[in-house]
């Protein structure tokens, strides 16, 4: 019932009257423990100071970059490329995304794995985040090559599929190197990625425009996953760096 809530929620586990004994004992225990460990959150300064902090930074506005450029585009990219009606379209867009979807989950298993297996965290993330990005890139410059609507969509079913392994890339790497803020650092660096997704969809019109071919911006986008790849790789790190 409804009024069940008011009864038996709390402000303060102090207050409960369902709460054990042991557990209540634990939460103040983490509370005792957090006030005499806390420490500050680092500054922004701090934060930009590290080449390790920038590699997810990059690496969050180059996913965001081509993210939300197929995502935008690629109906139009059929309806232009292919002359595919709108309706046929959206079932082409759809299919990659679903895949996308359900290759998310295989990422982050094979992450796992090989960090179970033996694979040190950092070796692992570059491993997943180069995948997430190399296979993009190489999907993209191969678009040029299809000559149907369902070639075009395999090709981006199998962009999207692997760019669902940065979930298990950059995604997870704040947690590695600042456990105690990622919450925070990730918002930041999603923000800004986020901020590179709104530049790359508009930026896409005038581009396509300006030049008249959608390919040129597919090839551009896949520059810069390289780009990000080879900057991810020198500078990505699985040790605590903000503690």
């Amino acid at each position: 019932f409804p009024w069940e809530d008011s009864i038996l929620e709390t402000s303060d586990p102090i207050d409960s009257r369902t709460i054990s004994k042991s557990e209540l004992q634990l939460i103040l225990a983490g509370r005792s423990k957090s006030k005499v460990k806390g420490s500050k959150s680092p500054s922004l300064r701090e934060v930009f100071s590290k080449m390790e902090m920038w590699a997810i930074i990059v690496a969050n506005v180059i996913n965001n970059w081509g993210y939300f450029v197929l995502l935008s585009w690629m109906p139009v990219y059929f309806k232009t490329v292919y002359n595919v009606n709108l309706k046929q379209a959206a079932w082409f867009s759809a299919i990659p995304w679903g895949v996308m979807a359900l290759s998310g989950y295989v990422a982050g298993a094979s992450a796992d794995f090989m960090i179970k297996s033996g694979l040190s965290i950092v070796r692992v993330r570059k491993i997943m985040q180069s995948i997430g990005f190399i296979g993009p890139g190489v999907s993209l410059l191969c678009l040029r090559f299809a000559q149907t609507p369902s070639a075009a969509a395999v090709i981006m079913t199998a962009a999207l599929g692997l760019s669902s392994c940065s979930q298990a890339g950059y995604f997870c790497n704040v947690q590695d190197i600042a456990p105690k803020y990622a919450g925070s650092l990730h918002g930041m660096t999603n923000g800004i990625g986020t901020v590179a997704a709104i530049v790359s969809t508009v930026g896409a019109g005038y581009f396509v425009q300006w030049l008249g071919s959608f390919q040129a911006f597919l090839t551009l986008t896949a520059v810069l996953y390289f780009s990000a790849t080879i900057f991810y790789n020198i500078y990505a790190t699985g040790d605590l760096v903000f503690d």
